[in-house]
């Protein structure tokens, strides 16, 4: 059984269309054994559906949803109670009519006037068997992954079902070419990654073969999606072929994400409202990611499209308040040098950030009252004990204006690493490291480049092991 949740919006976006012979859209439903109930008309929109309209179905189990303007093309849902339903496409023949029971409404499902439906139940009904057969297939690997020989058997019969199926959605796509289900499922049909040979003797020929591969996936993965066609925002489809793109194929660093975002809004740009599905989708993604670094590709975002003026969807408030957010963290990217900040300090004397000559330095904002840091501060200072002879420094800064309370802490719990004090915060701190809370970290290099930020205390010692490791 299917469910879904739905958001029912007051106005609704603006429609488009592809154009038709009769005008308008009418849409006869019959389901048998459900009189005098009431069901919903809906549709996708990228991650998210909505109601489009409601049916009440009259003692017969009969209704009708109609409509003088054409519904802009995708994948459309007739929603029942119990939050099941069941899809359709509307593509370019808007008048049919739909039979089923409520009882056994998947098997039970007859269109009449669009043969594009009739063929998309079908495809449904195959595809899910196919489906459930590659989901047990994988259950016996499973169950099986500790005896060698059984593995060998069971990976070739895994390997020509997952064959059986690509050639499938092939055979719908040219069964049904020109039309819109030949569209939905091309945009599912995964790209086949060559056997990439590399020269003998090659030092790492397996670390060869993956980025080769890598880079192949990475470049042809939108092949089978037009990113021109604005049918696909009814749909789930798109959205889900960016999320899986930007957030499994492509690595996680801002500078390979920031070259593939080019290349996606070089593609979609020629069509208005793919151009803004996407650029929304992009920027509350990477707003909303939680993986250190991201919000480098959030400032490009900003500074590329919405405040450049492309984004006229967004008003001028949001641009102001985007604008305050952006200059608050363009100072503190992964990878910048990181602003020198001078202010006294608990010894009485100046400090320099810049001033600190060693490997690491652990840039510490905190105050003596807040609770998280009540917890941090102490792991901070166990962390630094026991490290502070490996060339790191810890440069805590108080954001506090209550000195008492400031040095009063500083002595009771012996803290001897740098304590700065600037209560006026004349040196901007707050502003070139975005101080909105307390505790907030940064780690800097031997020559104060930003490496890491926003981490927890209990992640400094690890993160700075791995860099030893891997980067030093």
């Amino acid at each position: 059984m299917r469910t879904v949740f739905f958001i029912i919006l007051l106005s609704l976006v603006p429609v488009f269309s592809f154009g038709q012979l009769k005008n308008g859209y009418e849409i006869d439903i019959t389901i048998r054994d459900l009189p005098d109930s009431t069901v919903f008309f809906a549709y996708h929109l990228g991650d998210k559906q909505y109601i489009k309209d409601t049916i009440i179905l009259d003692r017969t189990g009969h209704g009708i949803v109609h409509g003088q303007e054409i519904l802009p093309q995708g994948i459309y849902m007739i929603v029942l109670p119990g939050r099941k339903y069941f899809e359709l496409l509307i593509s370019s023949g808007q008048h049919f009519s739909i039979r089923c029971t409520f009882s056994d409404y998947f098997n039970t499902l007859k269109f009449t006037g669009s043969e594009e439906n009739s063929a998309f139940v079908e495809y449904q009904k195959k595809w899910m068997s196919m489906q459930q057969h590659s989901a047990t297939i994988s259950k016996r690997i499973q169950n099986n992954k500790q005896i060698n020989d059984s593995l060998k058997v069971l990976g070739s019969i895994q390997k020509l079902h997952e064959e059986n199926m690509k050639s499938y959605l092939k055979s719908v796509i040219k069964e049904n070419n020109g039309n819109l289900l030949a569209t939905l499922v091309k945009a599912l049909l995964p790209i086949d990654i060559p056997e990439f040979l590399v020269p003998i003797g090659l030092a790492n020929p397996d670390s060869v073969k993956w980025i080769m591969s890598y880079n192949y996936n990475k470049d042809h993965f939108f092949d089978n999606v037009d990113l021109t066609d604005e049918r696909l925002l009814r749909t789930p489809i798109l959205y889900a072929r960016l999320n899986t793109f930007f957030t499994t194929i492509v690595i996680q660093s801002p500078d390979s994400i920031n070259k593939e975002i080019d290349k996606i809004i070089q593609k979609c740009k020629v069509n208005y409202k793919i151009y803004q599905f996407v650029s929304v989708y992009l920027f509350n993604h990477f707003r909303e990611s939680e993986i250190m670094g991201h919000d480098a590709v959030m400032v490009k975002l900003a500074d590329d499209i919405y405040l450049s003026g492309k984004a006229d969807w967004v008003t001028k408030e949001f641009k102001d308040d985007l604008r305050k957010q952006i200059d608050l963290i363009r100072p503190n990217l992964i990878g910048k040098k990181a602003e020198n900040i001078v202010m006294d300090s608990y010894k009485g004397i100046f400090v320099s950030l810049y001033d600190v000559e060693k490997e690491f330095t652990i840039l510490y904002f905190w105050e003596p009252d807040c609770g998280h840091c009540k917890e941090a501060t102490p792991k901070l200072k166990a962390y630094y004990d026991k490290s502070k002879d490996y060339s790191l420094e810890v440069f805590a800064v108080c954001t506090t204006a209550d000195k008492a309370k400031w040095t009063k802490y500083i002595e009771d719990n012996k803290l001897t690493w740098i304590n700065g004090w600037d209560p006026q915060r004349s040196s901007h701190f707050d502003f070139y490291y975005n101080v909105q809370s307390t505790p907030t970290v940064y780690i800097l290099d031997k020559n104060k480049k930003i490496i890491a930020k926003k981490l927890s205390v209990e992640e400094i010692g690890p993160f700075i092991d791995n860099y030893r490791k891997f980067f030093k």
